[in-house]
């Protein structure tokens, strides 16, 4: 029996061709047991929650990849224990065929490596989607899809990196070096879209604005419908369909509408000049106490200016946010309908209506 396991088959003995078959039968039957405990480990390294849907989830995505990089590694491993049989020894172009099997296998385990690490890239968005629709933050959602995206791109150049340097044996700093000049001036060719790419960071972390909110900027007002990379798309007022550069939402004076506390309505009476201290303290006094309304959060009436046309008394009040633009037109009309029929009773004429026309006629000669 020895000397048959030590017998030279293509120049491996009989002995090592059985324990390379006995690793790799092993290795096959264990990899599924062995990288479901792994996972177990990374997701409680990873997820202090242990919740169990997480937990399943992270398992699902993790488990494949890891079983055959586990795999492919112990037979790569085992197979380096033969030597190539003499058939399979040759050069093509100068390289020898046992290099270009060991950039295969270099290049296969790199790969298997990146994939298990855009899984846990997914794993982990995933769990960030979620956290952002429970807090219904549109802009949160598109956050999380942009650097999930974007980490996986940087994996699979990474991972390119890795094959050029491991399978091919390039030189990768010459790489990175002829990259950082050509990054360069793509940067200067392209540097207001890079602002904008900017800003559009800036507002996703700093939320000076969100999806639905409404907002004034550059002179106009309306709903924005969209963050984008790039730009920021709104609906004005007028019913039409705006884009703004990020750059302008950031660097220019914003008024976010939809974040104001209170609305506030002004309101210019010019009391004809015929009217009386008394009639206009009358008048102020009545206005006060119109304005005692459990829609009115705050209010100022006072006497702000006289001159040689007219009495002007400021009326200033703030109503809630709670109210619906139809029900704040309606309480604003209801106080000028009160306003009016109070000029009405204090017998107090505005200044236009008290306007006299005088023409002079100039005497005959």
């Amino acid at each position: 029996m020895k000397e048959l396991l030590l017998k030279t088959v293509f120049g491996n003995t009989i002995e090592n061709y059985l324990i390379v078959a006995i690793s790799i039968a092993v290795a096959l039957l264990v990899k599924r047991f062995v990288s479901k405990y792994l996972a177990i480990l990374l997701f409680k390294i990873f997820n202090r929650a242990g919740r169990t849907f997480h937990k399943a989830q992270f398992l699902q995505l993790i488990v494949g990849p890891l079983e055959w990089f586990l795999a492919l590694f112990m037979i790569v491993i085992a197979l380096d224990k033969l030597h190539l049989p003499f058939f399979l020894d040759f050069k093509i172009y100068r390289v020898e065929s046992r290099d270009i099997i060991e950039a295969i296998a270099n290049a296969t385990l790199i790969i298997l490596f990146i994939r298990l690490c855009i899984r846990v890239v997914q794993f982990f968005g995933a769990i960030l989607e979620e956290k952002a629709r429970e807090s219904q933050a549109q802009s949160d959602s598109q956050l999380v899809v942009f650097f999930k995206d974007f980490f996986r791109v940087i994996l699979i150049i990474v991972g390119g990196m890795l094959i050029l340097r491991f399978s091919f044996h390039y030189n990768i700093s010459n790489l990175l070096t002829g990259l950082s000049i050509v990054g360069a001036a793509i940067a200067l060719a392209t540097k207001e879209s890079l602002e904008n790419l900017i800003a559009s960071f800036i507002i996703f972390f700093d939320k000076p604005f969100t999806t639905g909110d409404t907002v004034k900027v550059n002179g106009f007002t309306g709903a924005v419908e969209k963050i984008g990379l790039r730009s920021t798309r709104i609906r004005t007022d007028q019913k039409t369909f705006i884009t703004v550069p990020n750059k302008q939402m950031v660097d220019t004076i914003l008024d976010n509408i939809t974040l104001r506390s209170q609305r506030k309505v002004e309101l210019r009476l010019e009391v004809g000049l015929s009217a009386t201290v008394p009639q206009l303290q009358a008048l102020i006094a009545a206005i006060k106490e119109t304005l005692k309304h459990d829609d009115v959060l705050s209010a100022t009436v006072f006497l702000s200016d006289t001159g040689k046309s007219a009495h002007v008394i400021t009326v200033d009040y703030f109503t809630s946010m709670h109210q619906t633009n139809d029900e704040f037109n309606a309480f604003r009309e209801q106080i000028n309908f009160k306003v009016i029929t109070l000029l009405e009773q204090k017998e107090t004429a505005l200044a236009a209506a008290s306007a006299d026309v005088v023409i002079h006629q100039a005497p005959q000669p």
